[in-house]
């Protein structure tokens, strides 16, 4: 019998990334081009088909091992019917993508959000591959996360698990408001724009920091300065670190994973990030619910969300 392979879609507001995975989540190839979101969503639909087809056409894989197609997109979807509810950076509502790439392709395809997908990669072939409970933190723009219980994505009665970023951990006196409408929530600290935003305070606070300096200040010159010993940047990411490792030790008591496995670009600090969450993780879990239990950097990168797609249809 010959070989299947699984072709992942990483579908961005602005690229398309698609990746050739075989069964063992080893990405063979990819390939990416811009998504024409300007354009609607059938004209992407259609890149999408498009990009998929070059890719196994330019690969040592015929069309006939291609297996299944997965993608991953943000944004809020009924999983199950393979329908995408609402996507703000496409602009998308109500689009049946399951339907019509299977129409396009006449190959099975599943979707799932981007962050399950990302945490997917991670757990197939990543930072927890033979490890069957892990939980993952994307630290970006915001805060991403997904669960995977037995080696398969969690989801939820209607989708929504592990979304991590909207837990309201941040107590009432220093919350603020989050994007999702609430208030306290986890991305608002610990995110790269929270980050930025309570650097870009302290300047305005007038605080003795090498940060006043920065003219347009990033979440990476925080954690240069921290490195630098300057006492406001390390106390932004010792709060950041605070919340994140007060959310691990929640989700310990509840779910009680083996591995948290955090990527991102605010992941790419390095020990002066990770060893702050590892002692705020210690300190605030139960001894019993944290034996054993390791805190990670993810080591996919920008390649974890085509691998996690292209799993769907093993382990979706």
């Amino acid at each position: 019998m010959e070989q299947q392979v699984y072709v992942g879609v990483d579908l961005g507001g602005t690229s398309i990334k698609v990746g050739l995975c075989n069964e063992q989540g080893k990405l063979l190839l990819t390939d990416e081009g811009p998504t024409g979101t300007e354009h609607g969503a059938d004209v992407v639909l259609e890149n999408i088909a498009q990009y998929v087809r070059k890719l196994v056409a330019e690969s040592d894989y015929t069309w006939d091992q291609v297996a299944g197609i997965g993608a991953g997109i943000a944004g809020f979807m009924d999983i199950s019917e393979g329908f995408v509810k609402l996507s703000p950076n496409l602009g998308w509502r109500n689009v049946p993508v399951k339907k019509i790439l299977e129409e396009k392709l006449g190959k099975s395809v599943k979707i799932d959000n981007d962050a399950n997908v990302a945490a997917l990669g991670e757990a197939w072939a990543g930072a927890g591959a033979g490890i069957p409970n892990i939980v993952c933190y994307t630290l970006g723009t915001g805060v991403g996360g997904g669960i995977i219980i037995r080696g398969r994505i969690y989801q939820g009665f209607s989708g929504m698990a592990g979304e991590l970023g909207h837990m309201a951990i941040v107590p009432d006196l220093e919350a603020i408001d989050c994007g999702c409408g609430k208030k306290g929530c986890l991305e608002t600290v610990s995110s790269a724009t929270g980050i930025i935003r309570m650097a870009k305070e302290a300047v305005e606070r007038g605080e003795s920091t090498s940060l006043a300096l920065v003219e347009n200040i990033m979440a990476k010159d925080v954690f240069d300065a921290a490195k630098t010993g300057d006492e406001t940047a390390l106390r932004i990411i010792n709060r950041a670190a605070l919340y994140l490792g007060k959310s691990m030790a929640t989700v310990s008591v509840i779910l009680n994973p083996q591995r948290f496995i955090v990527g991102g670009g605010v992941s790419k600090a390095g020990d002066i990030l990770f060893d702050a969450i590892r002692k705020h993780y210690r300190e605030h879990t139960q001894e019993t619910a944290q034996e054993g239990v390791d805190i990670v950097p993810a080591v996919l990168g920008n390649d974890a969300g085509v691998v996690g797609a292209a799993g769907l249809n093993l382990r979706g």
